[in-house]
Formats: C-alpha cells, structure tokens, sequence
C-alpha cells in the first residue's frame, strides 16, 4: 500500500469528494483475484467508494498512522451483495453464534484492523460483524463466505519481505514459485541465463551477474529485515553468497547442504572475515525437518520456514504467545 494513495482519500473525503478506489491499489478486488466469484470485483470499489463521507476520515487517519509507526495493520472492506439477507442471517450452524444480530446493517463499509484487533471504523459493528471483520488479519479474504448476504476483504498496510534466493537451482524454481503465492516479494540471482530466465522464474525479480561467478554479488545492497536464502548450484557459490548475507545484516539466511560441505563452507567463510558468532546465524540445512527430499519437497520445507520467521518477526508478543499456544510450542 503506498502512502499517497491513502492521503489521496483522506483530502477528497475532507472535501466531500468521493475519492478514487482502484483495484491495482486494492489487489483483493482485482479481476484475477475475484474470478469467478458473483459478489465481488473490481467494479465493487467504485460502489464503496460512494458510500463513503466525511465520518469515514478517522479510518484512513487510522491507517495512516499504522503505515508510519510500522503497524502490523489492514484496511477491511465489508461488502454487501444482499442487505435482508447479511442482517438476518446470525447462524451457519457451523460456527457459533454471535448474538441474534446479524450484520449491524445493509451497507457496505472500510474500517481498520490491526494484529491487537483494534477496529476503526465510521460506524458501529455487531458481534457478528467484529468477528468477521478481524479475521482480514489473515489475508485478503478469510472465511469470506461464511454468512448469506456479504463478503469481506482486506488491503495490507504494510510491504511485503523480500526474500533472496541465490542461486537459480531447481529448487530455487520451486521455492520462487511458492514464496510468491504465499506473499514474498523474490528475488532471484545468477550469472547463467541458461538457468535464471522468465521461463524458470516468471514472477521473480531476476538479477544476472557477470562474469562467470558471484563476484558482483558484494556490490549490490541488501536490507535489515531481508531473507536470504543460500541455493547456487553445486553449492559453488555457497561461500561468497554467506559472506554476503552476513555482512549486509540480514534478519534470515539459511543454506542447503549437509554437514560435511557445511564444515567446508564454514572455513572459507570465516577466512573471508565473518565470526563464528556470526557463522551461527545460518541455519542450516535450511527449512524445516519432515524428509523432504525433491525440489517440491524441500521448497515446501524451506518456504514453510521462511512463514514461520515471519510470523515470529512481524506479530506483536501477546499475539504471538496465542498462537504458540495453539501451535504447542510455548
């Protein structure tokens, strides 16, 4: 979500504009993502958008505030296809009921949410309507069908990880495409155009060295809050990629191998100048253990890592003491 487009709506609600909601911006409504679903599509913002006032400001102000402090935080759509029927309905007789109120009311509406739930919005929700609107936190849309009558969305407030793959070996293909679908931002490096191309890495950012070698690797920046995961071909750049990964700061690097090229790894990394304290950061092998042993499968290993480090980084510590909870592991 980009700042401006935020700003863009609050100035023309301040002026009693209805402001332009586009679906490049909103991605939950774009046509590739609502295919095949009647209640919901891109033309559906322009229909929000003219439901929206002056009262719906805070909102935004919301959601302006969480991009700047870095909030984990959502901008939530309810969207009502049949009014009489999003009000009445209060039981799927599969989950629980919230009360004998079905939604508050008929009309669509943008609020925000954010990982402690807080929920900002112009008008007055019901139990029913709370319970569906802080499940945007999951994703674009999450139990969206649950109740007759209404659907719901959600935009993130915040950037996606970017997720280094170095190397463009077969399973750096498999892990691309699935660290794609699950919402990282990858970017794939090599020096052979034999193996790092559209057609290997269709939705990645591509990056092709020169030179034969990884050589042009320790002239590019990376970020604090990067991944970085260590996959060349015949691990013979496994060396030169570490030291990269190290020295720039990464918040995760992991490395595929066994023990024993581990240990070769290890020595020529530390005579580049990285410390053992340092050395220790990476896990290896990366991803985590259930046999995985094809490309697939170790990509599932390791893109289900990469979920899980970003699940402890980004989540708040209440929340995160919830879900280890649940997950048995507190």
């Amino acid at each position: 979500m980009k700042r401006e487009i935020i700003e863009a709506i609050i100035a023309d609600l301040r002026e009693r504009r209805v402001p332009s909601l586009a679906a490049e911006d909103f991605p939950a409504f774009s046509e590739e993502a609502t295919a095949g679903d009647p209640h919901i599509g891109p033309e559906t913002l322009a229909t929000i958008a003219a439901t929206l006032t002056e009262a719906d400001t805070p909102t935004f102000e919301r959601a302006l505030r969480a991009m700047d402090e870095g909030d984990l935080a959502w901008l939530g759509f309810k969207v009502v296809y049949d009014a009489a029927a999003a009000q009445a309905n209060v039981d799927n007789e599969v989950t629980k009921k919230y009360g004998e109120t079905g939604s508050a009311d008929g009309e669509p509406l943008v609020f925000f949410c954010n990982d402690a739930k807080e929920i900002v919005a112009s008008r007055e929700l019901s139990p029913r309507d709370i319970f569906q609107a802080k499940d945007v936190t999951r994703g674009p849309s999450m139990h969206n069908d649950q109740f007759d009558g209404l659907t719901w969305a959600s935009a993130p407030l915040f950037g996606k990880v970017r997720v280094w793959l170095l190397g463009a070996s077969d399973a750096a293909v498999e892990v691309a495409a699935l660290a794609d679908h699950v919402g990282f931002h990858v970017v794939a490096v090599d020096h052979d155009p034999a193996f790092l191309n559209e057609e290997r890495f269709p939705a990645a950012e591509r990056i092709m060295l020169h030179g034969g070698n990884f050589d042009e690797l320790a002239n590019m920046p990376a970020r604090p809050d990067d991944y970085v995961c260590v996959l060349t071909r015949g691990h013979m750049f496994d060396p030169e990629s570490c030291i990269w990964a190290l020295q720039n700061g990464v918040h995760y690097v992991g490395m595929m191998g066994c023990a024993g090229k581990n240990s070769t790894v290890h020595d020529l990394v530390v005579a580049g100048g990285v410390s053992e304290a340092d050395w220790d950061r990476v896990k290896r092998p990366i991803g985590l253990k259930f046999g995985a042993k094809t490309p697939a499968e170790l990509a599932i290993a390791i893109v289900a890592e990469l979920v899980d480090v970003r699940y402890r980084q980004r989540y708040s510590a209440e929340a995160r003491e919830r879900h280890e909870k649940s997950l048995g592991r507190s």
